[in-house]
């Protein structure tokens, strides 16, 4: 099988799902892309394995690299449910020392979160938000502005991994997108405000993705007043 790649954001984490042989030659180029993909925003990676049914020295190597070029960022490369060959590949090379590995994606995750940020970053957070919506584009968008204005950011396209973020991080403001995979807005904010009753639930307006640049700003600004 060759192999299949998929990926997404949750929070500062950057997610690559791998799916068949990860060996020299197109596989380990296209790894490679993703992983540079990932890179150029964070410095929090997750390569989730448990689909993969090959992995050669070359994709072994590859992903010891960007594990070390993660951890000179402060981040970090870390595995998600390796099967059984791969465990122990990892053990035999004496490499597992050099890869963190976890069962699932979600401890995977969830271990990044849990780690106390430096005091340097501790001076800069401001608010924390989390925002939802299937679409990355918007959450981009939402992120930066909030970010330029004080805010610590989060954001997810998945209603899922919003709910893991909530298990973890201690939200202030919760902003939900007015397009949500499969649940309405309404429904995604209800079950994610019980997760964390004490955040700030803001909703953005169905006319929010096709405003011009300044006109979405400033309704995100004011939302965000009119929230305090």
């Amino acid at each position: 099988m060759l192999l299949s790649l998929s990926s997404r954001f949750v929070g500062n984490v950057y997610l690559i799902q791998c799916k068949g042989r990860i060996v020299l030659g197109a596989e380990v180029k296209a790894l490679e892309a993703m992983l540079d993909e990932g890179a150029r925003e964070f410095s929090r990676l997750v390569v989730e394995l448990s689909e993969v049914s090959r992995l050669d020295s070359i994709g072994l190597g590859l992903l010891v690299r960007f594990s070390e070029r993660m951890r000179r960022r402060g981040g970090d490369l870390r595995l998600a449910g390796p099967p059984k060959f791969l465990t122990d590949l990892l053990k035999l090379t004496k490499v597992s020392a050099l890869l963190e590995s976890y069962a699932t994606e979600e401890e995977a995750i969830q271990s990044y979160l849990r780690e106390r940020p430096t005091v340097a970053v501790q001076k800069q957070e401001g608010p924390r938000v989390l925002v939802v919506d299937e679409s990355a584009d918007l959450c981009v968008f939402v992120r930066t502005v909030l970010m330029q204005h004080g805010y610590d950011v989060r954001s997810t396209c998945s209603f899922r991994d919003a709910k893991t973020l909530l298990q973890v991080e201690g939200i202030e403001y919760l902003v939900v997108g007015p397009s949500t995979p499969r649940l309405s807005a309404e429904t995604v904010m209800q079950s994610l405000t019980a997760l964390a009753p004490r955040a700030k639930a803001l909703q953005l307006d169905p006319e929010f993705k096709i405003r011009d640049v300044q006109e979405a700003s400033d309704a995100l600004l004011q939302l965000f007043a009119s929230g305090d």
